[in-house]
């Protein structure tokens, strides 16, 4: 592969690796503001799961924008940049696990989409770092998934 195709799909890497690093700030926020609000029998079990959730998106974040970086580009910075570029919507208000859990999960599952089209991306890019930081994101969003589904039963 010669270096400029490398150097136009790190762009297009970065682009997406920007994007995702939007929508996980937005989640984040939604979480943190979820762990607030929350009200309700399941007052105890959502607000400490959101506050676990919240501690496992800061970290990612951070990977992210240090991966951003380790593939030579720059990482998004400002929430107005993170609105602007997030498909995720920040949410306000909500307090009823009723209203609070498909939002997490659609969070979640638009994270997910996000993630896979990352790998594929970075594997025709033969970028592994990425395809191995988005894989452990894969296994940890579905686990997330398969749990907060099966209290909406």
């Amino acid at each position: 592969m010669m270096k400029k195709d490398v150097y136009i799909k790190n762009k297009e890497l970065e682009k997406k690796l920007n994007e995702l690093l939007s929508d996980y700030q937005i989640y984040y926020q939604n979480l943190r503001a979820f762990h607030w609000l929350i009200k309700g029998p399941q007052f105890y079990q959502l607000h400490e799961r959101f506050e676990e959730f919240y501690d496992e998106a800061a970290d990612d974040i951070d990977e992210v924008a240090e991966r951003i970086l380790m593939i030579g580009g720059k990482p998004l910075h400002s929430f107005e940049d993170y609105i602007k570029n997030s498909s995720i919507k920040a949410e306000k208000d909500l307090e009823k696990s009723s209203e609070i859990l498909p939002v997490v999960i659609s969070n979640l599952e638009s994270l997910l989409g996000s993630f896979r089209e990352i790998v594929e991306l970075a594997g025709d890019s033969d970028d592994e770092g990425t395809v191995a930081l988005m894989g452990d994101f894969i296994s940890a969003a579905e686990k997330k998934l398969w749990m907060l589904n099966s209290m909406q039963v």
